[in-house]
């Protein structure tokens, strides 16, 4: 009996053993699973694969190595990644692991060592600012008492354009739909217009341009370990003299909204109380308020001007699409007063032309994350410190989650719920997760309102005679996605609905 139980627990004990021994070499195989990654090069790593669009570059190489793989850009170690499975471990089941950003030495100079919102690490004050976002500077309320902002900069574009109509001049839309984007937003940030001549407003928008410019731009520095105390291309010292031209010039507009006899109705004048609170549970900085303005420039103009230029080169080269939605409009709206932001829920067919736009042409091709810790993403084990790019713009023209995923057809979204607010992982224009873009009813609610009013009033010849029968759909090079070549067109006046 005394050898039945020694015999029981010798067996017992092999099978532990046996268990813990296939658990631990399962772990260290999975661990040691790495994406597949091309044939690197001495010292540049992958940096020779990349072109001056790095997002066509990722998906081009994902036709090869599959939906998930690694670079090494320098000695940068990346992880690229495209499918919606891929988006799901990101974003969702290993959403703690990735909410911090990559940084660069241009942006820790630009940022103030990242005290915005963007680019700050994730942490109390980060916690905190995003607080601040959704409750205070971009609720409801908020965006509400700033709609009638929103709606004199559409009807002043819309008058520029009716002027244009009537001589029969041509129009570079980016340029007109950037200044009104600036507008409204430096508007709605500090009470001024970037189109006012002499403004301070103007000088933001040029130096927020250089700023972009600049962030994307290779930098040596960044990269290649051995140029790291050097400034082989002099983008130190141009960062360094842009922050603080910066500085200067935002420091200036605070102290006139901190010595204004009346106080200015806006988002900086929310910020500067919110900084004199004693008992909120952070306190902000004035680098805190400066970098939170260079936050709202970057994001909030040129993607919302973009995604209505696309989308306006879309309709044009589909005139039976253009059609279906002028009918709606004149449906829904009528052919007496100008459309309103409260006429877009009304409008599902405006809203699926803006997500095929989102879908194909999405103003910010590529989502930077940093891995906080190791984990396991699409089954490959992705150390921490790795920096992830997310392809958005070539999981938008994956097959498995399109059909035909390069023709425009808005109908795909007819009687098929899919957000574009993070919530399904097919279509991330804006990200996902929770350092997604909170500023989407926003930008959504401008892109959406401009583009309605714009082929609700206007017919469009393009070409500057009005002369050609297609628009040019060739990308653009930078941080977000522009047209190659701006779209130029002859406006004629279909309703005149502008009020005077």
């Amino acid at each position: 009996m005394a050898d039945f139980h020694g015999y029981f627990t010798l067996i017992l004990m092999s099978l532990i053993s046996i268990i813990l021994i296939a658990a631990l070499f399962k772990s260290t195989r999975a661990k040691s699973r790495l994406p597949p990654t091309p044939f690197p090069l001495p010292i540049i790593g992958h940096l020779h694969l990349l072109s001056p669009s790095p997002h066509q570059a990722f998906h081009n190489l994902s036709l090869r190595y599959g939906p998930i793989f690694r670079l090494s850009l320098g000695s940068t170690p990346c992880v690229v990644a495209s499918s919606s499975e891929t988006a799901k471990d990101l974003f969702k089941t290993h959403n703690d692991a990735f909410l911090d950003r990559p940084h660069n030495s241009t942006l820790d100079l630009i940022t103030y060592n990242g005290s915005g919102f963007f680019f700050a690490p994730y942490g109390d004050y980060w916690k905190f600012m995003k607080k601040v976002i959704v409750s205070e500077l971009l609720n409801g309320k908020t965006l509400d008492s700033l709609l009638p902002i929103r709606q004199d900069e559409i009807v002043r574009f819309l008058k520029d354009l009716s002027q244009a109509a009537k001589v029969g001049n041509s129009v570079d839309l980016e340029g007109e739909l950037i200044k009104m984007t600036n507008n409204v937003t430096s508007r709605m940030l500090m009470s001024k217009r970037c189109s006012e001549e002499k403004d301070k407003a103007e000088d933001i928008r040029q130096i927020i341009t250089e700023i972009g410019e600049l962030i994307s731009k290779f930098n040596l520095s960044d990269h290649i370990w051995f140029c790291k105390y050097f400034d082989f291309q002099g983008i130190g010292k141009r960062s360094t003299d842009m922050c603080r031209r910066f500085d200067d010039l935002i420091e200036s507009i605070i102290k006139e909204h901190e010595e204004a006899t009346e106080e200015q109705k806006d988002l900086l004048n929310i910020l500067l109380h919110i900084s004199e609170d004693e008992n909120m549970e952070k306190k902000l900085t004035r680098e805190n308020i400066k970098a939170f303005i260079l936050d709202v420039f970057g994001a909030g103009t040129d993607t919302s001007a973009l995604t209505t230029e696309w989308a306006l080169s879309e309709l044009i080269n589909h005139p039976d699409i253009m059609k279906k939605a002028v009918e709606e409009i004149d449906h829904v709206v009528g052919k007496k007063r100008l459309l309103q932001e409260s006429d877009i829920p009304n409008l599902p067919y405006l809203q699926s032309i803006v997500k095929e736009t989102l879908r194909i042409h999405p103003t910010v091709p590529l989502i930077q994350r940093l891995s906080t810790r190791d984990c396991i993403i699409g089954g490959y084990h992705i150390p921490a410190k790795t920096t992830i790019f997310f392809n958005v713009w070539g999981h938008g023209r994956d097959p498995a989650n399109w059909e035909n995923p390069l023709e425009f057809r808005p109908e795909r979204f007819e009687g098929r719920k899919v957000d574009v607010r993070g919530q399904h992982f097919q279509l991330l224009p804006f990200g996902s997760g929770s350092r997604m873009c909170p500023g989407i009813s926003l930008g959504l609610q401008v892109v959406m309102a401009t583009l309605g009013c714009m082929i609700q009033c206007f017919e469009w010849k393009v070409g500057k005679d009005g002369d050609l029968r297609s628009v040019d759909m060739e990308e653009g090079i930078g941080i977000t996605l522009p047209r190659a070549n701006p779209l130029v067109c002859v406006p004629i006046v279909r309703l005149d609905l502008i009020p005077i």
